[in-house]
């Protein structure tokens, strides 16, 4: 039936790409665009409104000034601690050769994927001194300016990517990617805590909102949104996407940004299973933006606008740009935006139908779902009744072989005593023409009784008369 009802979500490859036609996924919180178009758009625009600013006072307001001036002023105040402990300027460093710095980059080549406590290990070693001293440095900077606005401070990481990437310019693509995620995950750790949701901007704020209209759809069920869910035939209990739920949950502890990213990418394989389960027909595009809207409805994360911005901001830009994961975020965020415009035509439903069941006038479905409750009761109670049917039956059969099992006993029995009272009274006559020999013919008497006897441990089937 839900095959044949417009769907109220509809989206294409294409329309999941960047309006650009670079090949790379876009984003609505782009506007459309892939982090690299809309880098370089937003970085025009602030290089036209800067030169606007320098034309009308004359004075260029430039953020490298500024900081040229604090890195001049913390300098200053280095080199009067160093020479306070040190007697000089500065303690001599041992300089870093090519050899060193060629056998670090192999160490760093043979690193497993995922191994991120070798890295670390790695960027303590000597061999990799200037590495280390550049992170340390970078983080150095983003803490003493922690109060700068965030995209600011999103730029400035960016740079920091793609700079520090050249240190590995004679790896393979992979290998850079895999390193870089290494690092993004050192860096983000530990700033973290002062770029989240930053007050320079209206994260905070657009959180609550997304929450408020998130428990104000709670009504939504899954067959307005056409999910599909499982058949009766098949044997699945409870909701087939609480994995999905769960894991979308749980993005909001994670810090680094790819493990935001991973928690993304892990609701939407669950998304997937479930769908396997709901229908014997691959999932498509539909199916799937359809569940991870339901998902979210369902799941209402804490803090899901933040987090997204975060993952945007200040991951790296090949994670959603393209890949796997750069399909799953960039679905999540369409789901997002379909959720903040949810109108009654994309439910099929009228405007005054959407009205009352936003202003809660009557609940949904209430008249279907007891009678949905009321089938599946009904389905248990008929597979209880048939079951307690066949244990009858089997009770009835016992009782008729027991019975039976009795009669052969009892007939058994009755044979048994007739031929005892029988031999007994030939003994007796026996034992009258010979007294001595009465006590062998008892004996013989006995054996011959046991014989004649029925075996109790023997099964009831085994008698034989």
């Amino acid at each position: 039936m839900w095959s044949e009802r417009q769907r109220g979500i509809r989206v294409t490859q294409e329309e999941l790409l960047c309006k650009n036609a670079c090949g790379y996924y876009g984003n609505p919180a782009w506007q459309g665009f892939c982090s690299k178009c809309w880098r370089e758009r937003s970085r025009a625009a602030g290089a036209q409104t800067q030169d606007a600013r320098q034309t009308n006072d004359g004075t260029p307001l430039t953020f490298s000034k500024f900081e040229e001036k604090k890195s001049t002023e913390k300098g200053r105040r280095i080199n009067t601690m160093r020479r306070l402990f040190w007697g000089s300027p500065s303690p001599p460093k041992r300089p870093e050769t090519s050899e060193s710095h060629a056998r670090a980059l192999k160490a760093y080549q043979s690193l497993d994927p995922g191994d991120f406590t070798g890295f670390l290990k790695l960027l303590r070693s000597p061999s990799s001194q200037r590495m280390q001293s550049r992170c340390t440095a970078f983080l150095n900077t983003m803490e003493a300016y922690h109060d700068l606005p965030v995209q600011k401070q999103s730029d400035l990481v960016q740079d920091f990517y793609q700079t520090f990437a050249e240190y590995f310019s004679c790896f393979s693509e992979a290998q850079v990617v895999q390193t870089m995620e290494h690092v993004e995950k050192l860096i983000m750790t530990r700033l973290h805590k002062w770029v989240f949701c930053h007050d320079s901007c209206d994260d905070e704020q657009k959180d609550l909102a997304l929450q408020r209209r998130i428990r104000s759809l709670n009504w939504v069920t899954p067959q307005m949104l056409g999910v599909p869910f499982p058949d009766k035939k098949i044997g699945v209990t409870g909701d087939p996407f609480l994995p999905a739920i769960t894991a979308i949950i749980e993005m909001d502890a994670k810090r680094a940004p790819q493990d935001k990213l991973a928690c993304v990418c892990k609701c939407s394989q669950h998304v997937f299973e479930a769908l396997s389960t709901s229908n014997s027909e691959p999932a498509n595009a539909d199916d799937f933006l359809s569940s991870l809207v339901y998902v979210v409805l369902k799941a209402n994360p804490p803090r899901l606008h933040s987090n997204m911005q975060y993952v945007i901001r200040f991951g790296l830009p090949h994670s959603l740009m393209a890949g796997e994961s750069g399909y799953y975020f960039t679905n999540l965020s369409c789901a997002v935006a379909f959720i903040e415009k949810l109108d009654g035509p994309a439910l099929n439903l009228s405007k005054e139908e959407f009205g009352g069941y936003m202003m809660r006038g009557r609940a949904p479905s209430v008249r279907s779902e007891r009678q949905k409750v009321a089938g599946d009761a009904q389905t248990v109670l008929e597979e209880l009744q048939g079951r307690q049917e066949k244990l009858d039956e089997g009770m009835n059969a016992l009782n008729v072989q027991l019975q039976q099992w009795v009669q052969v006993v009892e007939t058994q029995l009755n044979e048994a005593t007739s031929k005892f009272v029988t031999v007994q009274k030939e003994m007796a006559a026996q034992s009258v023409s010979s007294p001595h020999s009465a006590a062998s013919q008892e004996e013989d008497m006995k054996d011959h009784m046991l014989l004649l006897l029925p075996d109790p441990d023997a099964d009831p089937g085994d008698t034989d008369c």
